[in-house]
Parts: structure tokens; sequence; C-alpha cells
């Protein structure tokens, strides 16, 4: 079995992340081959989206937010994506039992002796008004004394109905406060439900879209992206179109047949990354992206630099300058190329009105 190094894996991850160039695409579609944005920080898909797509416009993305085509909702990981209206119907159902038991991992004793499903039809009654609410409001309005509100409305908003956060919260240099209203109520359309079929065709949906954006990648990559635990059946379910790899470490890999995977020695430019970008937490084994002496870096929030198609660095922006800390040494010409990359950046971010972008000293 043919075994694919930790960079030849990093081309591949790259080319399918639309960081090895830049794609030509419309925003919906790219937002839906990437599986969607992690968007708990709601300004930050604004800058995964520019990083991969040219002449990237924040109208567009906004247009489809209030147009509802794409939505915010807890969805992978329990986290808030940006994904596109149908796959947050399509996939919402696979995700209920997941998002359920991570909420009560965090509020298990406040739970203890209450019936989730009569909560969630209490819930669901609240906002079948179809009232923006925040987590608190609902929990208020429910008029229940125990738990309270913060694990009440987690549980509900986060878990146990399918809710998506109405803009203006995620538009381009906007703050606002999280209100939410349920998917039904805002798409209107109902979740797909769960489907009956013991092979899983919802997994199988999910880990193929997985493996376009991602792979080649194990089962416990797929596993870490998602949250899923049972996708088992998916995967032996489509084992005949996929093709096989090893990694180094001797984990088997997945893959669809003709996805890309570049020759390893492919140029891959300078890219700057939002905080909590999947490109790096979509995967169980991160280390096709980020050493394992840094792995903690987009656990925390921090934005990152891709050098050489590796994470080499951090950057930050105040008062429209993009400041960039190195986490090796840039040769002269790393300089050159990071510092126009920040340079578009801060132009990016400020509407055009700077350009400014500064390397504080690499370590030696």
């Amino acid at each position: 079995m043919t075994v694919l190094d930790t960079r030849a894996l990093g081309r591949a991850t790259l080319a399918r992340q639309m960081l090895l160039d830049r794609a030509h695409v419309p925003v919906l579609d790219a937002v839906a081959h990437l599986c969607g944005l992690q968007a708990q920080a709601p300004q930050e898909p604004f800058v995964g989206l520019w990083s991969r797509l040219r002449a990237f416009d924040p109208a567009g993305l906004c247009d489809l937010l209030t147009g509802r085509a794409v939505v915010r909702t807890h969805l992978m990981r329990r986290t808030v994506h940006l994904v596109t209206a149908d796959d947050a119907l399509a996939w919402r159902s696979r995700h209920d039992a997941m998002v359920r038991q991570r909420v009560l991992g965090t509020y298990r004793a406040d739970f203890a002796g209450t019936d989730l499903d009569e909560l969630a039809a209490a819930g669901r009654a609240v906002m079948a008004d179809g009232e923006p609410r925040s987590m608190t409001e609902l929990a208020r309005a429910l008029g229940r004394p125990t738990p309270g509100p913060r694990p009440l409305g987690e549980m509900l908003v986060a878990a146990l109905l399918p809710m998506t956060q109405m803009p203006p919260r995620g538009l381009w240099r906007t703050k606002a406060g999280v209100r939410n209203v349920l998917l039904s109520s805002w798409l209107g359309r109902e979740v797909d439900p769960p489907s009956p079929d013991a092979s899983d065709p919802v997994g199988q949906a999910l880990v193929r879209r997985y493996l376009a954006a991602f792979g080649p990648a194990a089962s416990a990559d797929v596993r870490a992206w998602c949250g899923l635990a049972g996708l088992p059946a998916a995967i032996a379910a489509m084992r005949e179109e996929l093709v096989t790899f090893r990694d180094e470490r001797g984990r088997e890999l997945l893959d669809l047949p003709d996805a890309p995977r570049p020759d390893p020695d492919t140029p891959a430019p300078v890219r700057f990354l939002p905080a909590f970008d999947n490109a790096i937490l979509g995967y169980h084994d991160r280390g096709r992206i980020i050493d394992d002496a840094h792995r903690g870096l987009s656990v925390a929030g921090e934005r990152v630099v891709l050098l050489d198609g590796r994470v080499s660095g951090t950057w930050t922006v105040e008062d429209g300058t993009v400041t960039v800390t190195p986490l090796r040494r840039f040769s002269r010409a790393d300089h050159s190329e990071v510092t126009e990359q920040g340079e578009a950046l801060a132009a990016f971010l400020s509407d055009h009105e700077h350009h400014r972008a500064r390397i504080v000293a690499s370590p030696h």
C-alpha cells in the first residue's frame, strides 16, 4: 500500500482547501465544498474565504446570509459553523445525539432527572412564534427555576432545537449579539428526518464530502472533524468506492479515487488563516500542517500564517496593521512574501484604507 508522507498529505490538504491556488468559484460553492467554515468568531470566515478565493468580496457572503442561503448554526463538534442551508437541513439530524451528549458532558448534573424530549417540546413551543431570542431570553421564557439560564439556554439552542443565528450576527465588520430562531422557521423547510437505513446514507455523504475537502484521511480524522463516533457503518458501506493509503505512522488513509494529490514538491504560497480554521482543526492528526509543538495555537484561537504549507507564524491586526510573529526563522524570500501577503490582508480588512504589515524579529 502506498505510503504518503507528511509533506504529501499537507499538499493534498492545501489543494482541497483552496489554499494551494485561490479558487475562482462562487462563494456559496466554496462554503459547500469546504463543508462549512468554523464560525464561532463571527468575522473569521471572511478571512478564511479571502485566503481561498480570487477577488473575494465580503458583500457576497453577507448577501448569502441575509438571503438565507447560508446559516450560522451549531453542528460539527457542537461548534458554530457557517454552512449552506441545504447542508444544515440535511446534516442536522445526524448530529443530534452528538450535540446533546456534548452539552450533557458539561452540564450533566444540571439535567439529572430532566426529560430532555419534554424540554425540547417546551422550547419549540416558545420559539414557534418566530421571534428571535438569545439563550437567556429563551431560558427565561420557559419559566423554569432550574437549571439556570446558562445550562438551559445552551441545551436548547446548541443541542435540542435546530437553531440558526440571525443576521446581523456574522455580517462583515458588524458587531451584533446572538439572536436565535428555529432553523425550519428561518428557511421555510423542515430539517431532514433521521434515516432508518443501517448503512447510514447521511454518514456516507459526510464522509465523501469530508474526503473531497480534507482527504486523504483516517477514520479518526473524520471523527475529529464532525464529532460523530458512529460512522463505521457508513465507511464500511462505501469502501469499494474508496482508495486507501498509509501514513508514516501506519494508519490507513481513505480517499476518493479522483481527488487531487499533488506532487509533494509543489510550491505552496503564503496563506493567512483565521482563528479555528478547519484546515487545522479538521483532523485528529494535525501534523500534516502544524508541528506538535505548536498544536495548541489553533485550539487557543490564534490566527496563523502558512509558509511552505506549514504553520510558521501567528498574526494579529491592530490599527490597520497586520503584525506577524514568526515561529521559526524566516529567510529573506520568506520575509518578502509574508510581508506582501500581510499588506494585502491589511488592505482587505480595512477596505483598502491601510496596507501596513510588519514582521517582528524571527527566533534564532
